[in-house]
């Protein structure tokens, strides 16, 4: 009879993901092996590296060992590598924490172990199913079940062959770094509320040349909330649009989830060529909230307060708080002069309206190196510098408002180190926002208490 991990399909997949794309063979199951220390370590010893899933109530807790698992012997010799990290799937979607465990395993008392000088920093007996984490391990790993001192009992311990480890630990730590960040950055996004609530939607326009990524951006956010892939928006090729509306697009918090607070909205691509693509007149309309979702463009005629949905009075809520240039980063230095005048003439427009801007650069293939180790920064001495400098000199953009993605397009699954681009941006996109809410006068925010005379 074939043996099946209790982890989910998707679950699995991550789980490689995480780990560097890696393949996994299941080893040791126990409830199909025995709940016992030496059937575990007779099937999982001289396998190479391994990541243990040890399954509690409402967490998933793993071990990756870089190297053999121990024997029954009680020292272990060999060099190794292992870190400690807590797997947690929770309405559809998944984080990860780690604890890296700078020792090497052992086994001893029917237990497999980490211990710092006498202190166990890690125990499991399989023969009683039990799991002893220190309480500070508890702590990093956010993991708060059951009474702090208290051993917790599984009810599953599954063992995988890892294969396929690229890097060695510092590739996996990267890995599993990025991941947490990851984690954060949602975390951060999902508690994200507009400045002084004087919109319950920032409204983000995204405006660029045919082809540059605009739709493939918003399905970018999509699935990174989502956790797997979307594809709402039709995308088009580099030379052909396939966005002829005019579209506002809410992104839930996963499936099903609450609609989180913003909009993305998306446009007709710029084309140099007149009574080709987004009309021009079109766009005072739009980023003064005129426009109607599902408009349909007509590179011909911009929209008049005849048409029947025209917005004549819109408010606050109903604007463009940030306007989002797309450019291709590899079509930067072909641009055209007639090109380079339409959005020069735009980001007047979007001057003169107040509205906060960013440039967001697409098609970043060299994405990996575009972080710094700690993920918080871009890389100043990337090879797409010269980009940059080209972007902030034309549109006159502070260099820290100008960023990169690289967005899905035929992936069928996520990339951490993608997610980290594309949320870090949509969270400037959204700071910048709220740097014009809050210098917004009065008047406009409609918080003004009328003067009452006595």
């Amino acid at each position: 009879m074939e043996v099946t991990t209790r982890l989910t399909w998707n679950d699995e997949k991550r789980l490689q993901k995480q780990l560097g794309n890696v393949s996994l063979s299941l080893l040791y199951k126990s409830s199909v092996h025995g709940f016992g220390l030496r059937d575990m370590v007779q099937r999982c010893s001289h396998q190479g590296s391994t990541v243990t899933m040890i399954y509690l109530k409402t967490n998933i807790i793993g071990v990756f060992m870089l190297g053999n698992y121990p024997t029954l012997s009680k020292y272990f010799e060999e060099p190794h590598y292992s870190f400690c990290f807590l797997f947690r799937s929770k309405d559809n979607i998944t984080g990860t924490d780690t604890f890296l465990l700078n020792m090497a395993p052992e086994i001893a008392d029917n237990q497999l172990m980490y211990r710092l000088s006498d202190e166990t920093i890690f125990s499991l007996c399989p023969n009683n199913k039990t799991l002893y984490l220190l309480r500070s391990v508890k702590k990093k790993l956010g993991l708060f079940e059951g009474r702090t001192m208290d051993p917790f009992i599984y009810g599953e311990c599954e063992v995988f062959r890892v294969e396929g480890v690229k890097g060695g630990l510092s590739s996996i730590k990267r890995i599993m770094n990025v991941t947490q960040h990851r984690d954060r950055l949602l975390e951060e996004l999902r508690a994200y509320k507009p400045y002084a609530d004087l919109v319950s939607k920032v409204h983000i326009l995204l405006l660029g040349p045919v082809g540059s990524g605009k739709s493939s951006f918003f399905n970018s956010v999509k699935s990174v909330f989502h956790g797997r892939m979307t594809r709402q928006a039709l995308v088009g090729s580099d030379i052909t649009s396939i966005t002829e509306q005019y579209r506002t697009y809410s992104v839930k918090d996963g499936i099903g989830g609450k609609s989180l607070p913003f909009m993305l909205c998306d446009s007709m691509g710029l084309d140099e060529t007149e009574k080709i693509g987004l009309c021009m007149d079109d766009i005072p309309h739009i980023l003064k909230g005129c426009m109607p979702d599902r408009y349909q463009f007509n590179p011909h005629k911009p929209i008049t307060p005849q048409h029947s949905a025209f917005i004549t009075s819109p408010s606050l809520k109903d604007r463009i708080h940030c306007v989002a240039y797309v450019l291709d980063i590899n079509s930067i230095n072909s641009l055209s002069s007639k090109m380079v005048a339409k959005f020069k003439q735009v980001h007047k427009e979007v001057l003169n309206c107040g509205i906060a801007h960013v440039a967001l650069l697409t098609k970043v293939k060299n994405y990996n190196e575009v972080l710094q180790g700690n993920f918080l920064n871009m890389n100043r001495s990337m090879t797409s510098q010269s980009q940059v400098m080209k972007v902030s000199k034309m549109l006159d953009i502070p260099i820290r408002n100008i960023l990169m993605v690289e967005n899905y397009a035929s992936e069928f699954e996520l990339d951490p180190v993608k997610d980290v681009l594309i949320l870090s941006a949509l969270k400037q996109i959204l700071r910048a926002a709220d740097d014009i809410l809050e210098d917004l006068p009065l008047a406009e925010t409609g918080k003004l208490v009328p003067f009452c005379p006595s």
